[in-house]
């Protein structure tokens, strides 16, 4: 019987090779380390340094004192905003509007990704997609400018129906509550859906082809062939990338609270993000802005790590 070889970890050859050996393995990797280098050095000043200021959030912190000599008064901050109404309604809506997101909003580029993938023409397929992910590239005040036009009083829709006789008056689209969150969603499925299947693409080209010329051979059509070909080779992407958005599901979108939300629809619109800015720049509130997002932090962290132990558990794909 032939006995199986060990295998030995990288780090252990790498530390077993002599001197001179290592050293060209060094300059061999330094242009790729070069590349590497900047990323790591803007998370760090740009992401792990501001960590130290949630420190404030266990003081009164005051722009006019020192940063280390302001007085620590504990969880009263954390303990304030848990008994805020306006908290709890920035909260409500925050996780509506993520679980939105997350069951509607999120199998869209798949979706897409998969009806792209079966259009037979490579011209019309690439126009298709370039159409798709072009909204991406706009800035989300124009974005908002434009659905605010065309969904306007006197916008185009309003003036369409009223001229076909559909409608006696404009539907009021941007002042009713009650529309708000399905026009956010809306929204932000034109905007990001395209840019968004650009992963599931790639993942889809990594499919074998031979799979698909086996099943055409069983006699699988290509809805069989989807499902049982395609679908089960992007499973980890999909996966991985479902994982990321349940870190989201207490972050809510800034741009569409504040661009298309009003006084008329806040009972819908005010998200979490939007409560920090107020009580942070608003009122001047530092530190309790801060308990506010670090709180927000922590949760999403939490639900990051449990949803990945769980899927490391049952289906052994995760993120780490």
């Amino acid at each position: 019987m032939k006995k199986e070889k060990k295998t030995v970890p990288k780090k252990e050859r790498f530390l077993s090779l002599p001197p001179e050996k290592k050293w060209n393995f060094i300059k061999k990797q330094l242009p790729y380390q070069l590349l590497v280098w900047p990323a790591m050095i803007y998370l760090f000043i740009f992401a792990y340094i501001p960590i130290a200021g949630l420190v404030i959030a266990f003081q009164d912190y005051s722009l006019s004192t020192s940063y280390f000599n302001n007085p620590w008064v504990g969880l009263k901050h954390f303990q304030a905003f848990l008994h805020d109404s306006m908290f709890w309604l920035s909260f409500r809506n925050t996780v509506q509007l993520s679980l939105i997101r997350m069951f509607f909003v999120f199998p869209m580029p798949i979706l897409l990704a998969l009806v792209i993938n079966e259009i037979p023409s490579l011209k019309f397929k690439k126009l298709v997609q370039t159409c798709s992910y072009f909204p991406h590239f706009m800035a989300f005040v124009v974005v908002a400018a434009l659905w605010k036009d065309i969904l306007g009083n006197t916008g185009m829709l309003n003036n369409l129906l009223m001229d076909l006789g559909l409608i006696a008056e404009p539907i009021k689209f941007w002042t009713d509550p009650k529309k708000f969150k399905a026009l956010a969603t809306i929204v932000t499925v034109w905007k990001g859906v395209g840019w968004s299947a650009i992963i599931y693409f790639a993942a889809i080209t990594g499919i074998n082809s031979e799979l698909y010329e086996a099943a055409k051979v069983d006699g699988a059509g290509r809805l069989a062939q989807i499902w049982y070909i395609t679908i089960p080779g992007i499973m980890n992407t999909i996966i991985v990338m479902f994982l990321l958005n349940i870190g989201g599901l207490v972050s809510g979108n800034l741009d569409i609270s504040v661009l298309l939300g009003n006084a008329f629809t806040q009972s819908e619109s005010y998200i979490i993000e939007y409560y920090v800015l107020d009580m942070g720049l608003g009122t001047m509130r530092y530190s309790f802005a801060t308990a506010v997002g670090m709180f927000q932090s922590v949760i999403s962290v939490s639900l990051v790590l449990l949803a990945n132990h769980m899927s490391n558990k049952y289906n052994e794909v995760g993120l780490f």
